[in-house]
């Protein structure tokens, strides 16, 4: 395998919101291939095979944007370096190469999807597909590690905090709204730590993260605006920690909500699950299973579908959106390899262990 599918939509820089060429791109190669491929009305890349009314669909949904910062693409000891090698052209390139190369069994189509602006809070493109299919089952494309299979993300919740006070004098012994925001903020950690008593991993724990801090004054007013971040387990809903954190504030600050995606966990014990795991003992690899602190588009559209979902794709995650993004090719052909395996054998999972 030349990998050339990869190299080059890697090449075509896609920050969200700017996915265009990419998307362009990645069609006219479906098309090549022989599926039916389209750019919908939310600009995502969409390629189709077999039967529009085949009983059964697998949707493979990647995602075609990255986050900025543009790293010069090249190939170095067998390695790919480039925005997006790994965060997520590997797993949406392994997506279309081996949905190429299947033969699909009768009675299924599989539809693969290059999502746009999953980088940016939106989500604009997996909300779109979400509302217009209702697949049998789903695998998302996120870097996993050719042998691993992701089961599940964290929720996300941003929160803007502000707080004015009347402009003092500094010899006063009022606290400044910066000490008032300071203290706010070891409020919010200490309630984490009383929610985080009992999680036995990481996956388990509320992630609290004060992202910025900044004060300013007009000559009347002084005021502390505060960017908070809070990355959630599955057993924490947004509703309870927003609740949480309005409790914990000054009575006349002001708080804004946004970016809000509750956390999702797949199931483990069902057929797409099984597969996975027969295609990756087949390239003689040992299987893992893991979850991830982050957030993906399974948190939009897993809650929807309720079908089996995972996500996969090759490619270590710890490189996400560092300038040091790469992808060893040997990893990327094991990955289109079982997921070729996982395609062709979608029947006999069904008929042989059931949904």
């Amino acid at each position: 395998m030349t990998a050339e599918l990869l190299v080059e939509l890697v090449k075509r820089y896609s920050p969200s919101c700017h996915e265009a060429p990419a998307v362009t791109f990645l069609v006219e190669w479906m098309r090549e291939q022989g599926f039916d491929a389209w750019i919908d009305s939310a600009g995502n890349a969409c390629g189709q095979r077999g039967p529009q009314d085949a009983p059964h669909t697998i949707m493979l949904l990647g995602h075609i944007d990255t986050v900025a910062g543009e790293i010069p693409v090249r190939i170095d000891d067998g390695v790919l370096y480039g925005r997006g090698s790994v965060d997520a052209k590997g797993p949406l390139s392994t997506f279309a190469e081996a949905a190429a190369r299947a033969q699909l069994p009768a009675g299924w189509r599989v539809l693969v999807v290059g999502a746009v602006e999953e980088e940016a809070p939106t989500s604009k493109g997996a909300h779109y597909i979400r509302d217009r299919y209702t697949p049998d089952m789903c695998i998302i494309g996120e870097p996993s590690g050719a042998d691993r299979i992701t089961l599940g993300y964290k929720g996300h919740l941003m929160m803007d905090y502000t707080l004015s006070r009347p402009v003092a004098h500094s010899s006063r012994p009022d606290p400044t709204v910066a000490e008032l925001g300071i203290a706010f903020w070891n409020r919010v950690q200490m309630w984490v730590t009383q929610q985080n008593q009992h999680a036995k991993r990481q996956f388990d724990a509320i992630v609290p993260h004060l992202l910025a801090m900044h004060t300013h004054s007009d000559g009347f007013w002084d005021t502390v605006d505060m960017t908070l971040s809070f990355r959630l387990p599955p057993a924490k809903t947004i509703q309870e920690v927003r609740d949480a954190v309005f409790a914990l504030i000054e009575p006349d600050a002001r708080v804004r909500p946004y970016s809000a995606v509750e956390a999702y966990r797949g199931e483990k014990n069902n057929a797409l699950v099984r597969g996975m795991l027969a295609a990756i003992r087949a390239q003689g690899q040992q299987p893992g299973f893991v979850v991830k602190g982050g957030t993906s588009d399974m948190n939009v559209v897993g809650p929807v579908w309720s079908c089996p979902i995972v996500a996969y794709g090759p490619g270590d995650s710890a490189l996400d959106h560092t300038p040091t993004e790469r992808l060893p090719l040997c990893e990327y052909t094991k990955a289109v390899n079982t997921l070729q395996h996982v395609l062709e054998h979608l029947e006999e999972n069904i008929r042989g262990n059931g949904r």
